[in-house]
C-alpha cells in the first residue's frame, strides 16, 4: 500500500517529467524551425543583367572574374566582414573584376556564407557572359562589375516586391507605413561607418504590428545610403498588408509579422501618430495599460514639442533659408541651402582668384574653372554669366533642390557661392573632360572603342531618365549635347548642366515657353520653332546625340558642307538604303556587335522623329539599349527642319514664329572641347 504523501509526490514527478518532457519537445522544435528559416535554401527575389556586352569563356575577364567570386564567398564564411565584403581580380582594364555582397543585417554567419556561396554559383547561370551582373535572394545580393562599384550609389534599377493583398484601413496604414519606413531609413544611414541597417516596429491594430527593415550596402556615405533608401521607398506598394523595393544598393522591406530573425536583433519601437483600432475582449488590463501608456506618453510628448518649439526658435535665428520639400511616397524632408553656402574667399583661394591657368573653358551659362579646396577635393566652379532673374531666397532654393538630384550617371552639384554680384555654382570635378573632347578629335576618338561608346550612350540613357521620371524634380534638361556630357577616370558619362532652367527661374511646368534655352543642332523642332517644351525636346537632343556618337561626326558639319544636309538626314538615307554601317566611324576597328550598331542607329532614328508623339520615352529607350528581345517600330523620316547653313538663319526663322520668345543660345561652333562640369 501507498501512502497518500507517497501519491502525491509521484504525481508531482509525474508532473515534473511532463512539464520538462513538453518543454524539451518545444526547445527541439523551435531548433528546427530556426534550423530551417535560417540555413535553408536562400530565396531567390531577382537578377539583372545591364550590361549586353559580353565576354568569350576563356577571356581574361572570364579568369578574374572566377577568381573573384569564391574570394567573395571565402569571406562570407570567414563571418568577420559584418555582413559585406568587396573584393578585386585582376590588374588592368577593362578586365579588372570588381564585387561585392550584402547579406541581411539580422542573418548568422551560416545563412549568409550559403547564401552568398549560391549567388556565386547562380550568378553566373542566370547572367551568363555579362560583364555586370546583379542578383538578389532574401538573405543578401552579390554583384559584380568590370568597373569599381565601391562605395557607388547605384539606384538603377529599382524592384519593387510582390502584392500580398490589401491591407484594412488603408489611409492610416500608409501614413504609418511611411512613418515607420522614414524611421528605419533614418536609423540606417545614421551611421557613417560599419552596418547600415535598421528594423522598426510599429502597432497598426492591438493584434497586429507592423515590421519594417531598412538597410543600404556598408560601403556607402550615409548620404548617399539616406538617398537611396528614400528612391526604394518611394516605389513600395501602397495599401498593400507587405512588401519590399530593393536596388544595387540598398533595400527596404515591410509585413504585419517579424519576418526577421528577432533574436539576432532589437527593432526599435515607433509610436503611432494615430492610435490603433480597439480590440474586441476584457478591458480591466487594457484600461490599466492604456492608462500607463498615457501617463508615459503625455509628458514625453511634451517635453519633445517643446524640444522642437526650441530648436526651430534658434534655426529661425540662424538661416531662413530651409524649405520643406515633397518628395516620392508623400514624405516630407528638410532641405537647407546654408549648408551649400560656400564663401567667396573660399572659392577665390581655391581657383588662385580665378586665375586663366584655372579656366576650364565657356560655356552658354559662363566660364569654369577648376580649384581645390583645403581638404584636397577638387572641384569645378561656374560663374554665372548673367543674373537668373529670381530673388536671393528662391535661387538658393532651386539650387538646394537641383544639389539634391543623385546619380552616377550625373555631375554632382555640391553647392553655390552668392556674395555681391558673384553668382558660382561648385560641382564636383571630373577627370576626362567631356565627350565632345574626345569625340570630334581624330586622334582622340581612337580611345572610344565600340563598347565604351555603346557603355556611354546607355549611361547617358540612364541619367536622362532618372531627371525624368526617376528624381524627384523631374527635369528637362534643354541643353544635351556631347560638351555638357562629361567622362570620369573610367569613362563612364555623366550628364552636367542639368537644372540650369530651374536655377534661372524658367518655369519646366509649362507646356509652351517663351524663353528658349539651348543648343543649333540639337533642339527639337517644336521647341525651337514654336517654344514647345517636354521630355521628348530631350529625346530628340538624345537621338541627335547618338548618331553624334556613333559616327564621330558633329552634327553641325553638314550644313556647312554637305548642301543642307544634317547627320539625321545622313542617317536616314543610309538606313533607307539598307547600308546602316555606313554611318559607323570609320576609326572603330572590327570589334564590335553588328546588332548594338544597328540597334543604336535605329534608336537614335526614332529620338529624331518630327512628331514628338512618335519619339519613345527616355523608358523606353533605355529597355531597348537593356534588352534586344524588345521590338523595335520603324523609324519615321526625321525632321529636317534645321536646314539654314547659319544660326542667324535660324534664329531669324524663329523670330518670324514668335517675336516674343527670347534665346539663351549656346551654338554648336562654339561648344569648346577642353570642357569640365559647367
Amino acid at each position: 500500500m501507498f501512502s497518500p504523501a507517497s501519491k502525491i509526490k509521484d504525481h508531482q514527478t509525474m508532473n515534473f517529467r511532463f512539464f520538462i518532457s513538453l518543454a524539451l519537445f518545444l526547445f527541439l522544435n523551435f531548433l528546427s524551425n530556426y534550423s530551417h528559416t535560417t540555413e535553408a535554401a536562400p530565396t531567390y527575389l531577382q537578377h539583372d543583367c545591364p550590361d549586353t556586352t559580353l565576354f568569350a569563356p576563356n577571356s581574361t575577364y572570364r579568369s578574374n572574374l572566377n577568381a573573384l567570386l569564391p574570394s567573395l564567398s571565402s569571406a562570407a564564411a570567414a563571418g568577420n566582414a559584418n555582413g559585406f565584403a568587396n573584393a578585386t581580380a585582376g590588374k588592368d582594364a577593362p578586365d579588372r573584376a570588381y564585387g561585392l555582397f550584402l547579406c541581411r543585417g539580422d542573418v548568422g554567419t551560416a545563412t549568409c556564407s550559403e547564401c552568398v556561396a549560391t549567388g556565386a554559383k547562380d550568378i553566373l547561370r542566370r547572367c551568363p557572359d555579362r560583364r555586370i551582373s546583379v542578383i538578389w535572394y532574401d538573405e543578401c545580393m552579390l554583384r559584380y562589375s568590370n568597373e569599381s562599384v565601391y562605395s557607388v550609389l547605384e539606384t538603377d534599377p529599382i524592384y519593387p516586391g510582390p502584392d500580398t493583398g490589401n491591407v484594412t484601413d488603408p489611409d492610416r496604414f500608409v501614413q504609418l507605413l511611411g512613418e515607420a519606413m522614414n524611421f528605419a531609413a533614418d536609423r540606417a544611414s545614421g551611421s557613417e561607418s560599419g552596418k547600415k541597417f535598421a528594423v522598426v516596429e510599429a502597432r497598426f491594430t492591438s493584434s497586429q504590428k507592423l515590421c519594417a527593415l531598412a538597410q543600404c550596402t556598408s560601403d556607402l556615405k550615409g548620404s548617399d545610403c539616406n538617398t537611396c533608401l528614400r528612391a526604394v521607398i518611394a516605389a513600395l506598394p501602397q495599401g498593400k498588408r507587405g512588401g519590399r523595393s530593393f536596388n544595387p544598393s540598398c533595400v527596404v522591406r515591410f509585413e504585419l509579422f517579424p519576418f526577421y530573425n528577432t533574436s539576432a536583433v532589437v527593432a526599435a519601437p515607433l509610436l503611432p501618430s494615430s492610435p490603433p483600432a480597439p480590440a474586441n475582449g476584457p478591458k480591466g488590463k487594457s484600461n490599466k495599460s492604456t492608462a500607463i501608456i498615457i501617463a508615459v506618453a503625455i509628458p514625453v510628448g511634451v517635453a519633445v514639442i517643446l524640444l522642437l518649439v526650441a530648436c526651430f526658435w534658434h534655426r529661425s535665428k540662424t538661416t531662413k533659408t530651409d524649405e520643406v520639400v515633397l518628395v516620392e511616397g508623400g514624405t516630407t524632408e528638410i532641405t537647407t541651402a546654408e549648408s551649400l553656402h560656400y564663401h567667396l574667399a573660399t572659392i577665390q583661394a581655391a581657383t588662385n582668384n580665378f586665375s586663366h591657368r584655372n579656366k576650364l573653358g565657356e560655356g552658354g551659362f559662363g566660364a569654369v574653372f577648376q580649384g581645390k579646396l583645403p581638404n584636397g577635393q577638387e572641384i569645378a566652379v561656374k560663374k554665372l554669366s548673367k543674373s537668373s532673374g529670381q530673388g536671393v531666397g528662391e535661387f538658393k532654393n532651386e539650387v538646394a533642390l537641383v544639389a539634391k538630384l543623385q546619380h552616377r550617371n550625373l555631375v554632382q552639384l555640391l553647392g553655390f557661392c552668392l556674395e555681391g554680384e558673384e553668382k558660382l555654382l561648385v560641382y564636383e570635378f571630373v577627370l576626362n573632360k567631356s565627350l565632345d573632347y574626345f569625340l570630334f578629335d581624330a586622334d582622340k576618338k581612337r580611345q572610344l572603342d565600340w563598347s565604351r561608346r555603346y557603355k556611354i550612350i546607355s549611361g547617358i540613357a540612364r541619367g536622362m531618365l532618372y531627371l525624368h521620371e526617376e528624381s524627384r524634380l523631374r527635369i528637362i534638361h534643354r541643353d544635351l549635347k556631347p560638351s555638357n556630357v562629361l567622362l570620369d577616370s573610367d569613362m563612364n558619362p555623366k550628364i552636367s548642366d542639368f537644372g540650369m532652367a530651374r536655377i534661372f527661374g524658367v518655369d519646366q511646368t509649362r507646356a509652351k515657353t517663351n524663353r528658349i534655352m539651348g543648343t543649333f543642332g540639337y533642339l527639337s523642332p517644336e521647341y525651337a520653332m514654336h517654344g514647345q517644351i517636354s521630355v521628348k525636346s530631350d529625346v530628340y537632343s538624345f537621338g541627335v546625340l547618338i548618331l553624334e556618337i556613333i559616327s564621330g561626326k558633329k552634327n553641325s558639319c553638314f550644313s556647312q558642307s554637305d548642301g543642307g544636309e544634317n547627320l539625321a538626314s545622313y542617317a536616314w538615307k543610309h538606313w533607307r538604303a539598307g547600308t546602316p554601317l555606313e554611318v559607323l566611324d570609320p576609326l572603330i576597328s572590327n570589334a564590335y556587335s553588328i546588332d548594338e550598331v544597328v540597334r543604336c542607329l535605329h534608336i537614335g532614328l526614332l529620338g529624331v522623329q518630327e512628331d514628338p508623339a512618335d519619339r519613345p520615352s527616355m523608358a523606353s529607350i533605355v529597355l531597348m539599349l537593356r534588352s534586344h528581345s524588345v521590338k523595335l517600330p520603324q523609324p519615321r523620316q526625321p525632321a529636317f527642319f534645321l536646314q539654314k547653313s547659319t544660326d542667324t538663319q535660324f534664329k531669324e526663322l524663329v523670330s518670324d514664329e514668335s517675336t516674343s520668345m527670347s534665346m539663351q543660345w549656346s551654338t554648336n561652333e562654339m561648344s569648346v572641347t577642353d570642357m569640365y562640369p559647367r
